[in-house]
């Protein structure tokens, strides 16, 4: 097993329930509620699906949150110490149960059918690793940002799905489950990842089982100011964190494919991350910060037209 990686041992009992809803969490009881409340309101009995929240030492007693709405059939693990969230993630597969595992963020929720459609593509699909589906992106009061672009408008297996996953993120982790037996083969999150170790995972999954689609909106992303996502939005290290990630994920390729998409995913941030990060930035008055992206976007870009509108950012930072 590669170094950067955890290993995930198999489960040797043969009575397992069909799904692990795994829910990693870290100061976020606020939400943690409507996260339980969704997958109880659709959850098969205790033996079809392990429930376990999985608290990364959080400061805001998510257990009393599982107690009063759990009510004894969700189950609570906290971490002796704060592991981070990646390192969480890697607790959360180590303690799954289930034949599937659906690591459901405590700030992310599900729709009614998540789990019976998704199964049903499953049970179609039996060579499949992996089954995600579209989703609603939300903010920290309910209100809709935007939905997850359609990857194909049938349900079932997309072709040749590494070299769509390969160019750009394309999963948020609330939508998709994944066969036990998979990380059991190809190991836990990547440790050199802080941000980007989910489309990393994904992208591996996809170079190694078929991955299959369901073109209905089924689970709900979270965006609020305390997430990882904004916290490392704050800094540049999410666009340094993407450029490691391309770097890895483009070894997945075939040596014939490697240059062109490396070179389309690194002026793919730098245009549509990169800059827009700067930019932010400097309405902001951080000029430092937007000076670090930029740097970022000389180093990722290959297109002299974001050359061009970089140099002028930076003209501006003086």
């Amino acid at each position: 097993m590669n170094n950067y990686r955890s290993t995930i041992d198999p489960r040797d009992s043969d009575i397992r329930p069909f799904w692990s809803v795994m829910i990693p969490a870290y100061n976020c009881a606020k939400y943690l509620t409507q996260t339980l409340e969704s997958v109880l309101d659709q959850a098969p009995d205790a033996s079809q699906m392990q429930i376990e929240v999985v608290d990364d030492c959080s400061s805001d007693n998510p257990e009393k949150v599982v107690n009063e709405v759990g009510r004894g059939r969700v189950g609570y693990f906290r971490q002796p110490k704060n592991l981070g969230h990646t390192g969480n993630f890697e607790t959360c597969l180590k303690r799954s149960e289930g034949l599937w595992v659906h690591q459901l963020h405590g700030d992310d929720y599900v729709l009614p059918g998540f789990y019976a459609k998704h199964r049903q593509q499953i049970e179609q699909n039996p060579e499949i690793g992996a089954s995600f589906c579209q989703n609603f992106s939300i903010n920290e009061r309910n209100q809709f940002l935007s939905v997850s672009p359609l990857i194909q408008t049938e349900a079932g297996i997309i072709p040749e799905f590494l070299y769509e996953i390969a160019r750009v993120q394309k999963i948020y982790t609330p939508s998709i489950v994944v066969k036990r037996s998979v990380y059991e083969q190809l190991g836990g999150f990547d440790t050199r990842l802080k941000w980007c170790e989910d489309w990393e995972m994904w992208a591996r999954i996809a170079a190694n089982y078929p991955v299959a689609y369901l073109p209905e909106v089924l689970a709900v992303y979270r965006v609020h100011s305390s997430s990882n996502t904004a916290r490392y939005s704050k800094s540049a290290e999410k666009i340094e964190d993407l450029a490691r990630g391309v770097a890895i994920i483009n070894d997945y390729l075939p040596e014939a494919k490697k240059k062109e998409y490396r070179k389309w995913s690194r002026n793919y941030y730098a245009e549509s991350w990169a800059m827009g990060d700067a930019a932010n930035a400097l309405a902001a008055g951080e000029k430092e910060l937007a000076r670090k992206y930029i740097k970022l976007v000389f180093s990722l870009a290959n297109k002299p037209v974001v050359f061009l509108q970089a140099m002028k950012l930076w003209m501006k930072t003086m």
